[in-house]
């Protein structure tokens, strides 16, 4: 008698890769660039109030940037895959036969024998030809495909969440030690966002936590620098 055997069940993140990306994106981008404001406004020797006025106007101005830019990016890739998409089915309706010989050459090239080939070609393009050529010769497939509205709706929260992090020690840190403060603990969000998107995105955690660290330092560093020179300047 026969063991039934469980389904093998495979879980992949590829399909993340949209959101995830734009997310990680916009919460590192809104750390580093409000943290850096704040700690370069700072140490130009200005109030505490008008350190929190640059804080709120670099979160709203950086996250309606990041959407704006992303939605723009993002739909100028979408738009070059409906422009593939769309001449690829006039070459299949054009020339059938040319197409398949391409799709059954790209098999080959990956390693199948040429009868195989043909063969694993035919069926697929009986079943979804545009889908075929889409996936296996330009590479669109619906996991990776564009989708502008999700990836600036993604860029512009986490940007937004991101910034109020630095922006809320702000608040509450003391005028004398802001620059302290908002640096230290905007390191340690920059690491806990590395540890975070490398457990979703199935990467190595200290090497994402150390690489948006890093980075991360040295904007700070570098716009307190200016904000130092600028004091003495002026």
């Amino acid at each position: 008698m026969m063991r039934a055997t469980s389904r093998h069940i495979e879980h992949h993140r590829t399909d993340r890769i949209g959101w995830l990306r734009a997310a990680v994106l916009g919460a590192n981008d809104g750390i580093v660039s409000t943290a850096s404001l704040l700690v370069g406004v700072a140490a130009a020797s200005v109030s505490h109030n008008n350190i929190l006025v640059t804080g709120i106007a670099g979160l709203v101005s950086g996250a309606m940037s990041m959407a704006a830019g992303e939605y723009v990016s993002v739909h100028s890739q979408a738009d070059t895959e409906k422009s593939d998409l769309a001449r690829e089915h006039t070459e299949l309706q054009q020339d059938p036969a040319a197409e398949q010989h391409e799709l059954t050459a790209i098999y080959v090239d990956r390693g199948l024998d040429p009868v195989l080939a043909k063969q694993v070609a035919e069926k697929l393009m009986e079943h979804d030809a545009l889908g075929a050529h889409a996936r296996d010769e330009l590479g669109i497939s619906d996991s990776l495909s564009a989708r502008p509205v999700q990836a600036a709706s993604a860029s512009a929260v986490s940007f937004a969440v991101g910034a109020a992090l630095p922006l809320a020690v702000a608040v509450f840190a003391p005028a004398h030690f802001i620059i302290h403060w908002v640096s230290g603990t905007s390191l340690f969000f920059l690491a806990l966002l590395g540890f975070i998107a490398a457990r979703v995105g199935g990467a190595n955690v200290l090497i994402s936590a150390w690489r948006v660290t890093f980075w991360g330092m040295l904007a700070m560093a570098v716009t307190a620098g200016v904000g130092v020179v600028f004091d003495r300047v002026v």
